[in-house]
């Protein structure tokens, strides 16, 4: 399988673009105005306690107030190692009071009106770690599945851990066959920065920042680029030099990988990815079969409804069915990676009366979720023949990244129709005219409602005036959207 990295930057934003099979997976936007939160380490102020949400609002500076919840608060002697072994969760005044100054580290990007959400659990990825200050536990990622490699770096870790200060540490996927010297190495790093971040955190005031995660270039080469990565093609000479620089630190084995394109034409637009990031942006996704997805986002959730369309298949109604919801289950997958989508997620498959097909299609869709980097739970098939599902949601999707509402119907995706806008006039002209005392009345439209009044409702409006015994004057607003009307009393 081939698998590439292709990377855009400019000055005004960084695009990386994971690529598989010649076909986009995963597309990452960070803007210089607004770069990415999650991950970074405040000192912050708690401002408000709220007991009845088990919540506080801490100020660490940013636009709006970040959100901490009492489960994200770190209690001597109740280290969060499993559910069975947690303690009952105390009450958040017991935890936090007004006014203290608490270090904490944002786990979710601000979102819609949303702030940011926070623990006090910090934690420092290296390339093959995660350093956790306060905890002692020591873990291994479930992807690494083989017994005897768990216990190999467990061992390692457990080996050199007295030499530093308390603190537990987990094992990222990439550790996997790491030598003893490349996880202590990264031991090292890691004491090292949480030490930096100790002191910074002790000298400076509150609402400021102590530690800023790594940009995206060099977050994605931590985080995504592991050795089956084939090629790194990056568009800018001095990324370029800083990502060389980087991987012969801490990547050595990807070194080799990595490539500058000095070519006219951009990068993404050889491989076909400017047109599948407008792609993405639609709500219609067709499959090959002829079948297509409908991807419906909002603030609740998101539904994803799979239809046949085009294709009839070959032998039966259930067979046609069953292999349009089979090829559904990779592109819903490909499509929940490329455009970030988390949260509650329902997808309607077309109804099936075998029930293994259903069995099929649900371990089609957790065979393709197995390639996501993103946590995902998947319930079974609902009595209404919905799947729900949940996706861990950490930053804002490539919609709300790239768009924003229509300033013409505000997202909602429709508008009133004219005739709707006209009636909607006449009622208003009415509450004026008994209200005050006008001698003529300006109705102030777009053209296509005017319009409308003028012809098809010319009737009606003739009659109106004789009813409130007023003239009643048109005038086109050329900047109105066709809801937008004003009366003007004259």
């Amino acid at each position: 399988m081939s698998e590439e990295l292709l990377i855009n930057v400019t000055p005004q934003e960084t695009r990386v673009a994971y690529v598989e099979n010649g076909v986009l997976q995963e597309v990452h936007i960070e803007r210089t105005r607004r770069r990415g939160l999650v991950g970074n380490v405040y000192k912050g102020k708690v401002c408000r306690v709220l007991p009845g949400m088990q919540a506080a609002f801490v100020e660490v500076g940013l636009d709006r107030t970040a959100f901490l919840h009492a489960s994200d608060v770190i209690v001597e002697g109740n280290e969060r190692v499993s559910s069975e072994e947690r303690l009952p969760e105390p009450q958040i005044f017991n935890l936090l009071r007004e006014g203290q100054e608490v270090v904490v580290q944002v786990v979710k990007d601000p979102m819609g009106t949303k702030g940011a959400r926070l623990t006090t659990q910090i934690s420092i990825p290296s390339r093959y770690l995660v350093y956790m200050p306060s905890s002692n536990h020591i873990g291994v990622s479930q992807k690494i599945e083989n017994p005897d490699e768990r216990q190999r770096l467990k061992d390692i870790i457990a080996r050199y851990q007295a030499e530093f200060d308390q603190g537990g540490y987990i094992v990222r996927t990439v550790g996997d066959g790491a030598s003893d010297d490349a996880i202590y190495k990264d031991m090292v790093f890691l004491q090292k920065l949480w030490s930096a971040i100790k002191e910074k955190a002790s000298s400076e005031a509150a609402g400021m920042l102590v530690h800023e995660d790594l940009p995206l270039v060099m977050r994605t080469m931590r985080d995504l680029g592991d050795t089956s990565l084939e090629k790194i093609r990056i568009d800018s000479r001095e990324t370029y030099d800083k990502v060389s620089r980087f991987a012969g630190k801490f990547i050595p084995e990807l070194k080799d990988s990595i490539e500058y394109y000095p070519g006219e034409r951009p990068i993404f637009d050889i491989y076909g990815v400017e047109d599948e990031i407008h792609k993405s942006l639609q709500r219609k996704v067709q499959l090959k079969s002829g079948g297509y997805l409908i991807i419906d986002q909002t603030e609740a959730m998101t539904t994803i409804d799979v239809n046949t369309g085009a294709f009839v298949g070959h032998r039966n109604l259930e067979e046609t069915i069953f292999k349009t919801n089979l090829e559904a289950t990779q592109a819903i997958v490909r499509q929940l990676r490329l455009r970030n989508l988390g949260g509650i997620i329902i997808l309607d498959f077309i109804d099936m009366q075998d029930t293994e097909h259903r069995r099929q299609v649900i371990r089609a869709l957790e065979k393709n979720l197995e390639k996501d980097h993103a946590k995902t739970h998947i319930s079974e098939v609902s009595s209404l023949g919905l799947v729900e599902m949940t996706r861990k949601r950490t930053r804002e999707s490539l919609e709300h990244i790239l768009c924003e509402p229509c300033p013409c119907c505000q997202g909602r995706g429709s508008l009133m129709t004219a005739e709707t806008v006209c009636y909607e006039v006449f009622r208003e002209i009415i509450r004026e005219a008994r209200q005050f005392d006008a001698q003529q009345l300006l109705v102030l439209a777009s053209q296509v409602v005017i319009d409308l009044l003028l012809d098809e409702e010319s009737t009606s409006l003739a009659e109106l005036e004789e009813f409130v015994g007023k003239p009643i004057k048109l005038q086109v607003e050329s900047e109105y959207s066709q809801e937008q009307f004003d009366i003007v009393l004259m």
